[in-house]
């Protein structure tokens, strides 16, 4: 089948449907994140069939569909290059990935632009450091879905200094401390971080170990009040994994 009748995507999510078929949640490029059903796909996969055994996250693909309803019904599915080897704790980040698209994105709402980030980091998970790769991906998904806070200025507008401390609350924004106070009160909200940690995330730049945790810290604040009250699956299973 022509390339030009198919469509970018990778499985998010899959499960089994009803006796002989799987679920698929799919984001693709031109079309957002979707339901399809794959009939016959979970018979076929157990013959090893080769299009069944492409239907796996971390897979690109090329994805054809029908049906005017909410769930579609798969038509076609090829590989569109070889699967990313995510393995132990890149593995269960790119579980996360998953999960937060998942979680984060409406049903037929493209973003393409956000698509080639999430290839990107697929991509860059299997070898790079981890920590740079999740806190761009976790920035990139909340800008792209106009959630993302601002790390420029601080909750009054005023450019961030590189040698000041900020106190990050979702709700407000980043309210500079007093000179020379790097941590609040213990029973003040908010996560507290650095304006050259700041200007390091926004850059892309490397970070440090300290700098690593501060960043994962900031990024949740700033995703909580997004993902609600539900824990994430993929956090439970690296926790498990490594207790």
């Amino acid at each position: 089948m022509s390339h030009r009748s198919l469509r970018r995507g990778f499985v998010l999510h899959r499960r089994d449907y009803r006796n002989t078929s799987l679920l698929l949640e799919v984001f693709s490029a031109e079309a957002g994140r979707l339901a399809i059903v794959a009939k016959g796909a979970k018979t076929a996969a157990r013959g090893r069939s080769p299009a069944a055994l492409l239907l796996q996250p971390f897979q690109p693909l090329w994805l054809g569909w029908s049906g005017r309803g909410e769930v579609k019904t798969l038509t076609a599915a090829e590989a569109a290059g070889p699967a990313l080897a995510l393995a132990g704790e890149r593995l269960y980040c790119g579980l996360y990935l998953n999960e937060l698209m998942l979680r984060l994105i409406e049903r037929d709402d493209p973003h393409e632009a956000l698509f080639v980030f999430y290839q990107q980091a697929l991509g860059d998970l299997v070898a790079a450091p981890i920590e740079p790769v999740l806190r761009r991906f976790e920035l990139r998904l909340l800008e792209e879905l106009g959630y993302a806070p601002d790390l420029t200025r601080d909750a009054q507008g005023a450019p961030l200094a590189r040698g000041r401390w900020y106190r990050f609350e979702p709700q407000s924004g980043l309210i500079a401390q007093p000179a020379g106070v790097a941590d609040a009160a213990p029973d003040t909200p908010g996560v507290t971080v650095s304006g050259a940690l700041l200007a390091r995330l926004t850059a892309g730049a490397a970070l440090t170990a300290a700098d690593a945790r501060a960043a994962r810290d900031l990024m949740r604040a700033a995703l909580a009040p997004h993902l609600g009250p539900k824990p994430l699956k993929s956090r439970a299973l690296f926790r498990r994994r490594t207790s």
